[in-house]
């Protein structure tokens, strides 16, 4: 039997689907590359955002009619969320939950035979330490936890991922130390919120960031996205522990909005003075710091006021990557009872804020022409060439060099993505 898994979303539903392939391989079940060599397909869903969640039901349907004769399995957040739509778009299909990742072969054997499984329901299963199937070995992602603190009116992920679940700093450091002794260069501690790790268990993410910069070899860590509230309370710690030369002076630290009224009522749990309190924090003592932001562009209950306040505020921090979201209902998320701002004031404020975005992380990236930098070569670009990290995780297109070494370059070129490049000779 020969199976095929493509994974939708963030960092952590991608190492779901390495667990999932890990387990299958376990049990001599082949994994593919392409679906036409398949019996089964496994579609690893996200439900974030609607576009997301409209590109993965439009695909499980489109797999159910291209391919007749193979089994076709959801696996992901959709799962847990939307049980109702699923059965409806695919009622046939087995189903593997979030936190059933270790039946994953029970649910393929029995779908390969005609059987419909579906194995859902939250459970406290480790996914550190397990085994898995990554892409290249250079970059591994670690799961540090799953789940979260937080009741955001917006969310629906917390659905899916429960109640917070720290995995033991021990294991995690293990799997880390196993990746690095079989060739990875660049390990990616990541979960629904780093800064929750060790809440429940009384460990403490200062310290796990430590003893993974700490393992012998030469290599770099990302730490994953924090949420403002669970920094407050150890922002000290946190940045002691992430300027260690092995980490990336990188922060994924996302705001929502510039307005407090609305951080209230999307039951953020922090203001606006707490977050940038935080962030002179780090940056103080990180000068070469990436910000990295999230933003909701028209959460119901946003005035004109609320998002002016939003814009002075990106204008006043200049992060260096923006992700920018328009406010869509999901199901079951709180805020889904309020009326939705007009379409076209939604669609009039992100073209705004996209404007101002591509401003400000051009700019950021330009102060960087012809400085020299260090960088971490980690994949190939997807039209030639290879993409490296700078130490302050942003994206280099660089030539002629070798997948996982660290070189010298000289930046030539900035956009609002990435930086260009030239190697230099030693």
């Amino acid at each position: 039997m020969k199976v095929y898994i493509e994974s939708y979303g963030c960092t952590f539903n991608k190492a779901d689907g390495q667990i999932i392939a890990g387990v299958l391989k376990e049990d001599d079940i082949d994994i593919v590359e392409s679906i036409d060599e398949a019996d089964v397909i496994i579609v690893n869903t996200c439900y974030v955002k609607l576009p997301t969640e409209n590109k993965v039901t439009y695909r499980i349907q489109k797999l159910q009619e291209d391919f007749p004769d193979k089994k076709v399995i959801i696996g992901g957040c959709m799962v847990e969320i939307d049980p109702e739509k699923l059965d409806k778009i695919g009622p046939g299909c087995s189903w593997i939950g979030p936190h059933q990742l270790n039946k994953a072969s029970e649910v393929v054997n029995g779908a390969y035979c005609g059987e419909v499984i579906r194995e859902c329901g939250f459970s406290k299963e480790p996914k550190v330490g397990v085994p898995k199937v990554v892409d290249d070995g250079l970059i591994h992602i670690v799961q540090i936890c799953e789940g979260c603190l937080g009741a955001c009116t917006f969310c629906c992920t917390r659905f899916a991922r429960g109640p917070l679940n720290s995995y033991p700093i021990y294991d995690i450091v293990e799997e880390a130390r196993n990746a690095i002794e079989n060739g990875a260069c660049e390990i990616q501690l990541t979960a629904q919120d780093t800064a929750a790790f060790g809440r429940d268990t009384g460990e403490k993410l200062s310290d796990l960031i430590k003893e993974v910069a700490n393992l012998d070899g030469d290599f770099r860590v990302r730490v994953g996205m924090m949420h403002p509230k669970n920094i407050l309370n150890d922002a000290d710690e946190i940045i002691d522990a992430m300027k260690h030369p092995k980490v990336y002076d990188f922060i994924h630290l996302p705001v929502q909005s510039g307005s407090d009224k609305v951080l209230s009522e999307m039951n953020r749990g922090h203001t606006i003075e707490q977050y940038l309190d935080v962030l002179s924090k780090f940056r103080n003592e990180i000068p070469d710091l990436t910000l990295a932001v999230d933003i909701i562009v028209g959460y119901p209950t946003e005035t004109d006021e609320d998002f002016d306040l939003t814009v002075e505020l990106l204008k006043q921090i200049k992060p260096s990557l923006i992700h920018l979201s328009k406010y869509q209902h999901r199901k079951g998320a709180i805020s889904s009872s309020l009326p939705e701002i007009p379409r076209e004031t939604m669609k009039k404020r992100s073209k705004f804020l996209s404007e101002i975005k591509s401003e400000i992380t051009e700019e950021e990236n330009r102060d960087l022409v012809n400085s020299i930098q260090k960088v971490l070569v980690v994949e190939k670009g997807s039209k030639g060439g290879f993409i490296a990290k700078t130490n302050s995780y942003i994206p280099v297109i660089v030539h002629d060099v070798e997948l996982g070494t660290f070189v010298d370059v000289k930046i030539t070129e900035a956009t609002a993505t990435y930086l260009k490049s030239e190697v230099l000779l030693k």
